[in-house]
């Protein structure tokens, strides 16, 4: 019996109750049930008498006590137990808690996901570098987690664009010009300008497009030496991400809503809903209206439009795609933008705690990183990688809250040991998928199934962590937190490693081969399929051997 299972179950013998005239309540959307901190106290509990009892008039124990009788008559429900004020405590059979195992399987690659966030439109922008350089370890980690949070968002329902906003206008782009134009021609960087060996990679690249690129004027030169550069150093940010195992669904270029109109558009709409005002020649947004510390200029007196602006014309854009939720993944250094991004939200008439979700990322380092010889002075995502390896990046990435400051040991990160969190899990993958070759050699399949069978202490326990899985999944995408999958999948890797150390698939020796043996490979199979899909929302692969 899953928890979703007996969720529903709960709610049935609810609505019987009510029914009856046992009590008068408003149906709850969805009963939580989890496991309780004690075993002893049963496999499973839910407050939902303690939530409703006062709601319907009665003391919440009493309440319990008319629901426990009906969930005792479930098929399944061993017994129901009441503590304290109102908790239920629900033993299953052992027929119905292994039964898991089967279901797991027959779930396939669907077991965990859920439908908690249909509906939830969801545009989530994150890494957002700019196109003047390679990706640092910065971006590593909103690479990382980012990936993932889409990932376990889609997991739930939710309909997901991973977005990337370029920021391609600004004097930023003008500098980038100036030091591969400088490269090209063998002169010293610019001052404000980009040192490092990729200019002058960019450099070559442009030369080798326009071979006439040194007849030519800077001042001609520059526009075509600044399309092909960004074009090349997109291209590079495209494919290490690529690499990486991040994909995103749109590139936005913040370009185009210049080059549009799209920016005086937005100013004109937002003048429209009454947040505008005019002094000393500027157009300013009233955002002190909504929270943030000032009021903030749009439109310079000289009639440039500033970056807050774009910002504003960019989430009206997101708006105007039809994406009800916007979520920005932003670094340690971005902490003034979560007041100012609501106030837009406000002024453009959405619910800034309903619309907008703004994630601020704590800061990383890696002992012992080296700087890019091709940057110089940056560590960059690519050698990352090169150095460690994607899964133990993307792991150990995951793994940490995105408001806590981490620091990776690469010494940890290199171990085959326990000590290191993604050698573990998928060693634990990996040992599942040699225990079902093994059943194979030995004449063992699962050609029977007898969920009674499945009683050893380390079973239940196996049990429990596969069935707590799908919870997991749909609190880490409420909170946008897929750490709590990693985690969940490090306590599925223990309780498997326990239970291959006391429960045998394969007979000994000249044993024949028993349903149990049969059943285990269930429970084993079942095991390999959660991990390989809690590792697949943290964009970690599930190898079959190490």
């Amino acid at each position: 019996m899953t928890p979703e299972e007996l969720s529903a179950a709960i709610t049935v013998c609810l609505q019987e109750a009510v029914d009856a005239g046992e009590f008068a309540i408003e149906m709850p959307g969805e009963v939580r049930v989890e496991r309780p901190k004690s075993r002893e106290h049963g496999d499973w509990a839910t407050n939902v008498a303690m939530q409703l009892g006062k709601k319907a008039g009665m003391n919440p124990r009493r309440f319990a006590e008319i629901l426990g009788a009906r969930l005792e008559q479930i098929d399944g429900v061993a017994k129901v137990e009441i503590a304290g004020p109102g908790f239920l405590n629900i033993t299953v059979d052992a027929a119905a808690a292994g039964s898991l195992a089967r279901t797991i399987v027959e779930a396939g690659p669907a077991y965990g996901t859920n439908d908690a966030l249909a509906g939830h439109v969801v545009n989530m922008e994150f890494v957002s570098a700019n196109p003047t350089g390679p990706l640092h370890i910065g971006h590593t980690r909103w690479a990382a987690l980012g990936d993932a949070i889409a990932r376990v968002l889609r997991a739930s329902g939710a309909e997901v664009t991973a977005e990337y906003y370029i920021n391609d206008a600004g004097n930023q782009m003008n500098k980038f010009a100036e030091s591969v134009l400088a490269a090209i021609h063998g002169r010293p960087t610019p001052e404000g300008g980009y040192p490092g060996a990729y200019i002058a990679d960019l450099g070559r690249e442009v030369l080798a497009a326009h071979p006439d690129i040194k007849s030519l004027t800077d001042a001609a030169a520059l526009p075509v030496v600044r399309h092909t550069a960004y074009e090349a150093q997109m291209e590079d940010i495209r494919k290490t991400l690529h690499e990486f195992g991040v994909h995103f669904d749109v590139y936005f270029s913040e370009q185009q809503l210049h080059g549009s109109g799209a920016i005086g558009a937005a100013v004109e709409r937002l003048r429209a809903q009454g947040h505008i005002f005019d002094e000393d020649g500027a157009v300013w947004l009233r955002t002190t209206d909504f929270g943030d510390d000032k009021d903030r200029v749009l439109i310079r007196a000289n009639g440039e439009p500033t970056y807050f602006a774009a910002d504003a014309a960019y989430y009206l854009s997101k708006k105007d795609r039809g994406f009800v939720e916007k979520i920005y993944l932003l670094g340690a250094d971005h902490h003034g933008y979560v007041n100012r991004l609501k106030a837009i939200a406000a002024c453009a008439g959405d619910d800034p705690e309903r619309n907008i979700q703004v994630l601020i990322g704590q800061l990383i380092s890696v002992n012992g990183a080296r700087l890019s010889k091709r940057a110089g002075n940056i560590i960059e995502l690519r050698d990352l990688v090169e150095w460690l390896g994607k899964d133990a990046l993307r792991y150990s990435l995951a793994r940490i809250p995105a408001d806590s400051p981490m620091a990776i040991d690469p010494e940890v990160l290199k171990k085959n040991s326990n000590d290191n969190p993604v050698f573990y899990v998928q060693y634990a993958h990996a040992r599942t998928c040699a225990v079902a070759r093994n059943a194979v050699a030995a004449g063992v399949d699962r050609s029977a199934f007898d969920a009674s069978l499945l009683q050893h202490p380390t079973e239940n326990e196996l049990l429990a962590k596969l069935g707590g899985y799908p919870s997991v999944v749909a609190t880490a995408a409420k909170f946008r937190e897929p750490h709590r999958i990693a985690r969940h999948l490090e306590e599925i890797a223990g309780a498997y490693h326990r239970w291959y150390d006391s429960c045998r698939v394969t007979p000994m020796g000249e044993e024949p081969v028993e349903d149990v043996n049969r059943t285990r490979l269930w429970l084993n199979d079942a095991t390999t399929q959660v991990l390989a899909n809690g590792l697949e929302l943290l964009g970690v692969s599930a190898p079959e051997r190490m």
